[in-house]
């Protein structure tokens, strides 16, 4: 079983209807009675200590987890004990994805601070599924957006240096969090820069010249893990022509 199961009197009664990214996870786009209907499949959602795993790599797959608060990390370790980071999940976004083909997990989930989670039992979703074609619909979308993903990021890998990989994760998170209401500008990176280096294949003392660099263009300002974006169009810029506005 995960890290993250907690105690059964600590366990929140799910509900979709209420929930504050309705509008960006699986139930998008169903109607009332939909909704309902797939709430019936979140028995309970549950909490996630920050640094605990919500399943490690080789788990059996019983679920998908769609993220209500807080972030993660999936990563995968090499043979010789290397760390490397695959994605940064945050509300509104699915978890667990990488176990549909084989059945097992190929990654690990950690929590980067206190998150929680609503935990939907693959086999009744892929039942109800049949049932709800619009459920079927989101379902296909949500596994295609991490086709899309991926592949934008082996063009990025390939096609940009390091400070417009950099400045390319940079304004994709502001993106993402400005989906969800919180600013663009202003924000508070829960990760790393070391797990950041990780996911975008840079060492740890490039993350740092390319955060001196992006403030030296006047475009960024970093202190710690604040992040204050100065200059939008300009961060926007840097990677024009790079790839799509969605990436990563």
């Amino acid at each position: 079983m995960p890290d993250a199961q907690a105690p059964p009197n600590r366990h929140l009664k799910a509900a979709c209807a209420n929930c504050s990214v309705l509008e960006l996870c699986l139930p998008l786009g169903l109607s009332v009675q939909e909704i309902e209907r797939l709430d019936t499949l979140i028995v309970q959602r549950f909490k996630v200590k920050k640094g605990a795993a919500l399943y490690r790599t080789g788990d059996p797959l019983r679920s998908l987890y769609a993220v209500r608060i807080g972030s993660f990390k999936t990563c995968m370790v090499s043979v010789d004990g290397r760390e490397q980071v695959t994605g940064f999940q945050i509300p509104g976004e699915m978890l667990g994805l990488d176990a549909i083909s084989g059945d097992t997990h190929t990654c690990s989930a950690l929590a980067l601070e206190d998150s929680e989670v609503c935990p939907i039992h693959f086999a009744h979703l892929e039942k109800l599924a049949q049932e709800l074609p619009s459920l079927q619909h989101n379902l296909n979308r949500i596994l295609s957006r991490e086709i899309v993903r991926d592949h934008d990021m082996l063009m990025m890998l390939g096609n940009m240096n390091s400070d417009e990989r950099l400045a390319a994760f940079l304004l994709n998170l502001s993106q993402r969090l400005s989906m969800r209401g919180y600013s663009s500008r202003d924000f508070i990176l829960k990760m790393r820069r070391e797990e950041i280096g990780s996911y975008l294949g840079l060492r740890l003392e490039t993350i740092c010249r390319g955060i001196a660099h992006l403030r030296d263009q006047g475009l960024v300002e970093i202190s710690g893990r604040e992040v204050k974006v100065l200059n939008m169009e300009g961060l926007k810029q840097l990677v024009a022509g790079c790839h799509r506005p969605d990436l990563l």
